[in-house]
């Protein structure tokens, strides 16, 4: 018996385990994707997925913390 038949060409899941979605920005704060991205993941092509794959570090801004818990207004100094 071969192991090819279990060999696929898919793009892995980014998921790391830590599913928790940010309640402003609506990203899981482990995988950086969204709601549906997680949803579909199964159903996507592989140009779908390298698509989202390549997105994702640039997301990673969007969940830095923050200090203090007042936002700033523009000349507020």
């Amino acid at each position: 018996m071969t192991d090819e038949i279990w060999k696929r060409d898919e793009v892995d899941s980014p998921c790391v385990k830590i599913c928790v979605i940010h309640p402003e920005e609506k990203l899981c704060i482990g995988c950086l994707r969204t709601l549906d991205e997680i949803a579909g993941w199964s159903a996507m092509t592989r140009d779908q997925r390298c698509e989202i794959m390549l997105g994702l570090a640039a997301r990673k801004p969007r969940l830095a913390k923050r200090r203090g818990g007042r936002s700033r207004t523009h000349g507020a100094d």
